[in-house]
């Protein structure tokens, strides 16, 4: 058998690939042709199936009319829902002008006034220790007893001059009575004497620096030597606080000072102390004094409160906060929610008499619970929008509910937006 020829075996090829293609397609072709017939008879005669065509499609366009209107009209009234529940009222309050207790707080150091160490006059060995750490002792009462062997030693010595002294003076008073000496013999005995007892002072002074006294009342502190401690001159034993007055030190910055000094009625200003635990101290205190000098560095000035501690509940070295409040008397005052911020400044809607809103720039004194005290800006006789800030813009003219002041301020209970 011969091979065929190279143009007869390409054809074969391209045969074999494409017979199963058109068998496939006359396929197709033959249910597509099916199908048509099919769908004509049925649009003729109609499908026993489904009943009429044209009924049907007639129903189902009604049915779906109807459906239309329905989410339509559901449509509407979600949407008129939504705009009802996305705007609220404008309503109109003016600021208000009243006495107002302003507060403002402090960090501070509660101190002793009278709070020392005390220290060893002399050295030696601790002898005694009188007291407990944290005893309470009166003025006077002994402390601590520093060995005071040496120091008896030289009184001793010094008693026995004084009176050998005393006596050589006596000797020669006689003799002067007899004429045996003069004057100025009796003027030396009687200088040598005086030294000698001058000596027995200083000696006394020594010994007395042993035994250590307490010089005034107060609470003994954290003792700092133990017994049969060897003690040098000058070495702190333990501190002693007197805290039946306490000063309490607060920084405040120089703008409120100079608003503090020309406050005609600044001796009236009120002061009291928030202890750590969140509880006021029972006793109010007063200014005591101002330091002379600011600090460079923060640029405050240290101020001291005066308290009476007769519980003795305050003690040296604590924490609080001191509360300095005033009156300010005629403040204008506005509610928190009546004002928003831009760039850390802070405004108000106002509505003049035509009912225009026009923006305008407030300058806060100070801040309380829900409420703003106006230094600059607004006056009582201004209509500002509580309600309905985020709806109105500037230069709109708006329609508005109005609320008097007092009712508004009774009723505060949120902050700015």
């Amino acid at each position: 058998m011969k091979p065929l020829p190279l143009p007869t075996l390409v054809i074969v090829l391209i045969g074999s690939v494409l017979l199963p293609a058109c068998d496939q397609a006359s396929v197709l072709k033959e249910q597509y042709f099916s199908s048509t017939a099919e769908a004509h008879e049925i649009a003729q005669h109609g499908d026993p199936k489904h009943g009429d065509g044209e009924h049907s499609a007639e129903a189902h366009g009604d049915h779906g009319h109807d459906g239309g209107e329905h989410a339509g009209s559901q449509h509407e009234g979600a949407a008129h829902e939504s705009g009802e529940h996305a705007l609220h009222k404008i309503v109109v309050t003016n600021p208000l002008a009243k006495d107002v207790v302003t507060t403002q707080p402090y960090v501070s150091q509660i101190h002793s006034w009278r709070h020392i160490e005390v220290r060893a006059l002399e050295g030696g060995y601790l002898e005694k220790i009188a007291v407990q750490e944290g005893q309470t002792v009166n003025k006077g009462d002994v402390i601590f007893q520093i060995l005071p062997t040496l120091y008896q030693a030289r009184l001793d010595a010094e008693l026995a001059e004084a009176q050998l002294a005393q006596i050589e003076l006596q000797n020669t008073q006689k003799l002067f009575q007899q004429n045996i000496v003069s004057q100025p013999e009796v003027a030396l005995a009687n200088a040598k004497l005086a030294k000698v007892l001058a000596q027995v002072k200083l000696t006394q002074a020594e010994l007395d620096f042993a035994t250590i006294k307490a010089p005034f009342g107060g609470i003994v502190d954290k003792q700092h030597e133990q017994l049969g401690s060897l003690i040098a001159e000058g070495d702190v034993l333990t501190t002693l606080s007197d805290n039946s007055t306490m000063w309490v030190y607060f920084n405040v910055p120089e703008a409120r000072y100079l608003a503090y000094e020309a406050d005609p009625n600044k001796d009236d200003v009120k002061v009291e102390l928030m202890l750590a635990d969140g509880n006021k101290f029972p006793y109010a205190g007063k200014i005591g004094a101002v330091e002379a000098d600011f600090n460079n560095e923060t640029g405050n000035i240290a101020f001291r409160g005066d308290f009476p501690n007769p519980q003795r509940l305050l003690r040296h070295g604590q924490t609080g906060t001191v509360l300095l409040s005033r009156v300010a008397k005629g403040a204008v005052v506005i509610p928190q929610r009546a004002t928003f911020e831009i760039l850390a400044k802070k405004y108000a809607y106002v509505v003049d008499d035509d009912n225009i809103v026009h923006q305008r720039e407030i300058v806060i004194q100070s801040e309380q619970d829900d409420i703003f005290l106006i230094k600059e800006g607004l006056h009582p006789s201004d209509k500002i929008v509580l309600e309905g800030i985020r709806q109105v813009r500037d230069g709109e003219k708006v329609e508005y509910e109005y609320e008097a002041p007092q009712d508004v301020l009774a009723h505060l209970k949120y902050h700015a937006e």
